[in-house]
């Protein structure tokens, strides 16, 4: 039951928020054999402000051994 989260700055469309679900789980679908009912994809929007706190400190850097992709971008730039 894979459930995905994306977090993203704002100023994205509700289509392209939207294609992002339907493509993120058509992949988990095919890659991984679950049915489409299986796979849950939610969206969270988070200010640019807040990104390397609320984002990058507790999801990424705390978690960095887990990530297969990991950030080219350095949080003390944003």
């Amino acid at each position: 039951m894979p459930h995905v989260i994306v977090k993203m700055w704002p100023g994205k469309s509700e289509q392209q928020k939207q294609q992002l679900s339907d493509g993120i789980t058509k992949v988990v679908t095919t890659i991984l054999g679950y049915g489409k009912e299986s796979v849950s994809v939610g969206i969270e929007v988070v200010q640019p402000s807040a990104w390397v706190k609320d984002v990058y400190d507790h999801d990424i850097r705390d978690k960095w051994d887990t990530l297969y992709q990991k950030p080219g971008y350095d949080p003390s730039q944003l």
